[in-house]
């Protein structure tokens, strides 16, 4: 994990180079080699859909909502306020005709023959990519292969959205990426020194993410897109990685464990340890999409697993509305969210009155309610009951309290980060 002190790095490189244990011969201690898969990730739904568009094109939540619903109603894309990430089986029994519209675009045609003369389409339905139990409304946002007609009339920004859409769609259908790891360890006296290497050696479903794929389907220099869900950047950058490692490819497949090697240098490489990075408006959506991570109770994780923070038709508006009222800043430019000095001072009023409200699991415990409400085991007055009571107690506890001296404390100490006053 590196060094915090300069001096300990530098002793280190002392003891390896010094006649200390002996002389410092180094000497292939190991190698390992394996092979990976990576399976195409799961369709869209609208809370990843925002995520890329943020990512890619600096798009907010609201604006990708609006572009998706705007694809819709031109027919061109499936209804995209949905959670589900697949195919219904009724769907997936007719996706030839999704497939047999979208390869009447030139810039995808080569892709969709591909998966023509594979038959991979016939399969679909028993892949996860289908699967009915995943889906309570609506299924995943698809080309529906139609209305092809208007794309030439759509803005740059909705026939961007729509080719991420169709991109991700025509992935699934293709096989996994294939990975070659490889892992050199070098023997230096006592210690053990690595160098990692992974390639590329089948793109497999990557293909279909370059967006300068050639006229003949094969894979051109372009920018890519997501390579699977968040992390799909993270995959881009190791796979770009790898493939330029070529010569310490060739290095270790020409070596076997116990071989002799020279030591030609030691040096240190000097880095910087990264805060987390700030909240963009398509990490956001993930985040309350998927806030049940931050629950530590099992059970109450598993309630708010299914729902999250609001729903993917309000997650949206959520955000957009904090913006207009002054709680948090909006970058439109980078798509990053800031606090705002009135954001603070209300955060810090809530969490010495009513920290609850700030914490997940609070939502999770309700949704709970619900279910149980649903599945008989409360009745709908001992629910709302419990409701009133905690509301009552809650507010009645908030009257009677006086944080005005500390409230004063807490925004002396943020007054410091926002120098210029508050206008409203």
């Amino acid at each position: 994990n590196g060094f915090r002190k300069k001096e300990d790095a530098e002793a280190l490189i002392s003891y390896l180079t010094s006649a200390e244990d002996g002389a410092p011969s180094p000497f292939v201690r190991g190698i390992t080699k394996k092979q990976e898969k990576k399976n195409p990730p799961l369709l869209y739904n609208l809370a990843e859909l925002q995520n890329d568009c943020s990512r890619f094109f600096k798009l907010s939540p609201d604006q990708t909502l609006d572009a998706a619903q705007t694809l819709y109603e031109r027919k061109l894309t499936t209804y995209p306020r949905t959670d589900a990430r697949v195919l219904s089986s009724a769907v997936a029994k007719e996706i030839d005709h999704n497939l047999k519209g979208v390869g009447n675009l030139p810039q995808f045609r080569p892709l969709v023959r591909t998966i023509a003369e594979s038959g991979s389409w016939k399969s679909i339905g028993r892949t996860r990519y289908t699967n009915d139990k995943a889906i309570t409304d609506h299924y995943a946002i698809i080309p529906t292969g139609e209305g092809l007609g208007a794309l030439k009339s759509l803005t740059p920004t909705l026939q961007k959205v729509y080719e991420l859409i169709v991109r991700r769609f025509l992935s699934v259908f293709y096989p996994a990426a294939v990975f070659d790891k490889m892992s050199l360890q070098v023997g230096i006296k006592k210690e053990t020194l690595t160098a990692s290497l992974r390639v590329c050696k089948e793109k497999g479903y990557l293909v279909c993410l370059d967006r300068e794929s050639g006229p003949d389907g094969e894979n051109g220099n372009g920018k890519k897109f997501s390579g699977g869900d968040a992390s799909g950047q993270k995959e881009e950058n190791q796979e770009n990685a790898g493939n330029a490692g070529s010569d310490l490819e060739t290095l270790i497949k020409g070596l076997k464990k116990g071989d002799p090697l020279t030591l030609r240098e030691l040096e240190i490489k000097e880095g910087e340890t990264s805060s987390p990075k700030r909240y963009t408006g398509g990490s956001m959506i993930l985040t309350m999409e998927n806030a049940g991570q931050f629950i530590e109770d099992d059970e109450l994780r598993e309630q708010i697993k299914g729902a999250g923070i609001g729903t993917s038709a309000t997650r949206a508006g959520i955000l957009e509305k904090l913006v207009n009222n002054q709680y948090i800043n909006l970058n439109s430019k980078t798509q990053v969210y800031t606090p705002t000095q009135l954001g603070e001072m209300i955060y810090d009023t809530v969490f010495l009155s009513l920290k609850p409200l700030l914490e997940p699991k609070l939502t999770a415990s309700w949704e709970k309610g619900l279910s149980q409400v649903a599945e008989g085991s409360t009745t709908e007055e001992e629910y709302r009951d419990k409701l009133d009571d905690y509301v009552t107690r809650r507010t009645n506890a908030v009257k009677a309290s006086d944080y005005q001296e500390l409230l004063r404390q807490m925004y002396q100490n943020t007054a410091q980060f926002y120098p210029k006053a508050m206008h409203f």
